[in-house]
């Protein structure tokens, strides 16, 4: 299949893209410069580039195409474009859990930003056995922030529906309805799981009342523009150390449901939970109840101090909006952990397990576990639930 480009569009090399760097001005025509593509997604190149000082920038630019498949699956480059955008709109709400943005170019699909090599992929240290006291306090405020100030609650009405058209991105939405909720319940040729894990997938395609909460679930995905969704909020997008943490990669970015960002990024948290031995899962589980404790805690203190919405001083809405929000996220949860499992696009937290037998146990409670969050969306009203429901179906009851 031929991909139609813009003219002025061709994939960057470490050649290319040092000479971009240096046309740019970003550093001096007789610097010596070291460039490594050190992309490790399906959708992008990655370039860091650093001079003999190390003064070091990253260039990211999106492919055509999907990587994993290749140029039979081609992507819209204007995906580079939502990407800067929405840094540009995060960065003066909250400008120290994302990077700096330096560059963002349209007809070449790519971003020019900060170097964050000094911190790690939260999902790589995780893995690692690393635990970042700070994430879950820094993602909450993150995602409390970002979403408040883009909903109708935070964000002028007609301001946001300027930005639900700039922000407009059918190609990529159309990746996540698919591959997170229709392909995984039902036989499709993306999905991807051991053949010993076929009656377990199968009992899934056949479960109805399963069926119809996943399209509750897809509806609303499709159609609730409640806030700026980042859209693609996992652990493999959030750099951290001891101290600061930075979200990137915000190119699935869209106007959706806000129980959507804070469901990923529980689930991500608890393909850890499950895959850790017992004595390391406590700072997990304490990420679980802070992401939530913050979130919760700074929407309430913006929706008091920064509404621009008159019905958010009648008693009793606020409550119920948190109420919607966590239910959602409970059900969105689910639908991950299922899709990171048995669908196109896994992680590595389950798939490095290198003992098969612990390899397939645990990824057999994802799938009961993201099951049962579907299921019980509506019963489980704290992450103290979730954490007990963890644990039973870890136990295998």
């Amino acid at each position: 299949m031929t991909i139609a480009l813009k003219e002025g569009y061709q994939p960057l090399t470490e050649a290319t893209a040092i000479q971009l760097i240096k046309e740019l001005g970003y550093f001096h025509a007789h610097d010596q410069l070291r460039c490594r593509e050190i992309g490790d997604g399906n959708l992008n190149l990655v370039f860091h580039i650093q001079n003999e000082n190390d003064k070091a920038l990253i260039i990211k630019q999106a492919l055509p195409y999907a990587k994993v498949v290749g140029e039979s699956w081609p992507l819209t480059l204007h995906r580079a474009t939502i990407e800067g955008n929405y840094l540009k709109n995060a960065i003066p709400l909250v400008p120290e859990l994302v990077p700096q943005l330096h560059h963002t170019d349209e007809v070449k699909a790519l971003t020019i930003m900060e170097d964050l090599s000094h911190l790690d992929i939260v999902r790589t240290g995780f893995i690692a056995g690393k635990s970042y006291p700070n994430l879950s306090r820094h993602i909450g405020e993150y995602l409390a922030k970002t979403l408040f100030f883009t909903s109708d609650f935070g964000c002028n009405q007609q301001v946001k529906k300027g930005l639900q058209q700039a922000f407009s991105n059918p190609e990529l939405c159309k990746i996540t309805e698919d591959l997170v909720f229709s392909d995984p319940f039902h036989e499709s040729d993306t999905n991807d799981f051991e053949p010993e894990l076929k009656g377990t997938v199968e009992r899934l395609w056949q479960d109805d009342s399963l069926k119809l909460e996943v399209a509750k679930l897809k509806y609303k995905f499709l159609t609730h523009g409640e806030a700026l969704l980042h859209g693609d909020l996992h652990t493999g997008s959030i750099f951290a150390n001891e101290t600061d943490t930075k979200v990137i990669d915000p190119e699935f970015a869209f106007f959706g449901p806000i129980g959507f960002d804070i469901g990923q990024f529980f689930a991500n948290l608890l393909f850890q939970a499950i895959t850790r031995t017992e004595e390391n899962r406590d700072i997990i589980l304490s990420h679980l109840h802070q992401v939530w404790k913050t979130f919760e805690e700074t929407f309430t203190t913006l929706w008091h101090t920064s509404s621009v919405e008159t019905f958010t001083r009648t008693k009793g809405y606020l409550e119920y909006v948190l109420k919607e929000y966590f239910k959602d996220s409970i059900g969105f949860a689910g639908c991950e952990l299922i899709r990171r499992t048995i669908g196109l696009a896994h992680v590595a937290d389950l798939d490095g397990i290198e003992d098969s037998s612990r390899r397939l146990a645990s990824k057999k409670i994802a799938i009961e576990l993201g099951r049962q969050l579907i299921l019980q969306q509506s019963n489980i009203t704290s992450t103290k639930d979730m954490e007990r429901l963890f644990e039973k179906v870890k136990r295998g009851e």
